[in-house]
Formats: C-alpha cells, sequence, structure tokens
C-alpha cells in the first residue's frame, strides 16, 4: 500500500495551459474587427487602434509599478488617443495641419504635460516617474501615431495592409521553422524558444509574403515588396524582445489579461509597433506620400 504523500506524488498534476476556445474565439472576433476596419470602415480601425494603444499604456504602466516607477498614466492615455485620433481627423477631415505636424505637437504636448503633472508632487523620485513616462511616450504614442500617419499616404489602408501581411508572415515564419528546424538559441535570456533559424524564415517568409502584397495591393514593384518584407521581419523580431525583456525584468509572464487567451494588448501589438514605423518609412520613400 502506498503511503498518501506517495499517492500524492504519483497523481500527476494537472496542467495549467491557456483556454485554446476562448483563445480562438478572441483571435477570431480580434481578426474580424480588423478586417472590417481595414476593408470597410478606416475610422473604426483608427478608433481599434487608438483604444489598444491607451490599454498599452496602462499595461506598461503596471508593469513598471513593479519597479517602484509611477509614470503619469492618465495623461499619457490621453495623449495618446489625442494624437492617433487627431492626427487621422487632420487628414481625413482637411482640418488645416498635416497629420505630421499634429502628431509632432500631440507627443511634445504630452511630454511637457507629464513634466507639469509630476512637478505638482512629491520632489522625492521625480526623474525615476519622468524616466518612466518618457518611456511609455516614446514605445507606445510615438510609434503608434505611424499608424493614422500612414493611413494619411495615398492608398494608405492598403500600404497598412501589406505592412500589417508582412508582419504576419514573419511571425508565421519564425514559429514553423523556429519548431522545425531551430538549433541556434537567438537570445536565450530574453526569449528562449526564439533562434537563428527561425529568424531566418521570418525574413524569407516576410519577403515572399511582401513581394505579393506590394503587388496585389499596391500595384507596385515585387521588389519593393522584397525591401519592405526584409526590413520589417527584423524590426517585428525587435519589437517582441523587447516586450519580451521587460516582462522577464518585472517578473511577468503576460502583460495582462485584458485579452482572455492572449494575454495583453501588448503581447498582440508588440510586433506591430516597431514595424509599422519602419513599414511607413519603407513606403514613404518609395512610393511618395
Amino acid at each position: 500500500m502506498m503511503s498518501s504523500q506517495e499517492s500524492a506524488q504519483a497523481i500527476p498534476a494537472p496542467r495549467v495551459g491557456r483556454d485554446l476556445p476562448m483563445a480562438i474565439g478572441v483571435g477570431l472576433g480580434l481578426l474580424a474587427a480588423l478586417a472590417v476596419g481595414l476593408l470597410w470602415a478606416p475610422w473604426f480601425f483608427v478608433l481599434i487602434s487608438a483604444a489598444s494603444l491607451s490599454m498599452a499604456v496602462v499595461e506598461i504602466h503596471q508593469a513598471l509599478l513593479r519597479k517602484g516607477m509611477h509614470a503619469q498614466v492618465k495623461t499619457i492615455v490621453a495623449g495618446t488617443l489625442v494624437s492617433v485620433l487627431g492626427a487621422y481627423a487632420m487628414f481625413r477631415w482637411n482640418l488645416g495641419l498635416p497629420p505630421t505636424t499634429f502628431a509632432v505637437i500631440c507627443v511634445c504636448g504630452t511630454v511637457i504635460a507629464c513634466l507639469v503633472a509630476r512637478l505638482l508632487l512629491a520632489r522625492e523620485g521625480f526623474i525615476r516617474d519622468i524616466a518612466a513616462s518618457a518611456l511609455i511616450i516614446a514605445y507606445i504614442p510615438l510609434m503608434g501615431v505611424f499608424i493614422p500617419l500612414m493611413m494619411a499616404e495615398p492608398g494608405g489602408t492598403r500600404r497598412i495592409i501589406a505592412v500589417v501581411a508582412c508582419v504576419v508572415a514573419s511571425d508565421t515564419g519564425a514559429y514553423a521553422v523556429g519548431s522545425l528546424l531551430g538549433k541556434h538559441k537567438m537570445a536565450p535570456h530574453i526569449s528562449p524558444s526564439k533562434t537563428w533559424e527561425g529568424f531566418a524564415g521570418s525574413m524569407i517568409t516576410a519577403a515572399i509574403i511582401g513581394a505579393v502584397a506590394t503587388v496585389w495591393c499596391l500595384g507596385a514593384s515585387w521588389v519593393l515588396g522584397l525591401v519592405l518584407g526584409l526590413c520589417v521581419a527584423p524590426a517585428a523580431t525587435l519589437g517582441d524582445l523587447v516586450e519580451s525583456l521587460i516582462k522577464r525584468d518585472v517578473g511577468l509572464k503576460d502583460m495582462s489579461n485584458f485579452l482572455p487567451g492572449h494575454g495583453g494588448f501588448m503581447d498582440r501589438l508588440d510586433s506591430m509597433l516597431v514595424a509599422i514605423p519602419v513599414g511607413w518609412l519603407v513606403l514613404r520613400l518609395s512610393l511618395g506620400g
């Protein structure tokens, strides 16, 4: 007869994992919302983007709190919403300012507002807290504002589709090739699952999909698509690694549980945040604006 302790050891512990049906349902819901926005209602896509970026601001703020860093989160959320929605409104309704000018003014205004808000609090920890605010502003609204800036370009919605397709292809290629052939770790102390073989797969896949997307969506040369994919893939990988390192530094597995089965908004936006500005630059230099 086994003792109760031995019996407990003999029974395997239940595996704790993600709720797959919930994850699939949430994923399909997000995909449907993005498809509606990109294909039929650009204003809806910008609205979703602004809301998602604002939630990402809250998640990064909560992560930094674990390090004792107190950002001016309400001010940054307000600045994010005004920057993204206002830049699109300047383009959509021709309100008198170029979207790029409006975006720069709003991001700078957000920094100034954070400085003023923090000055009104205790002197202790000023540098630490302002550094937290500056990190969040540079990480999220400054890069996220390139979404409406790309929308303001000729064929802006199609440009976004091409860049997003490259990011999705990069992530998919990295996972598929890394799972099958991955042996050499890229950054074992940051993301143990990433390999150089997977990175090569992400580059190749993004280049192929980029070539197809630029021909099909933009009517441009497939060579431009190769360049787009080869530029977007490293940017997407960098975004993923940066968010992974933040989570490791503060001791988190997911940024939040706002998206059941997926973690937080930052867990879905990490690759896009860095890839969108890079994609904007490549298409702006090649196709004009």
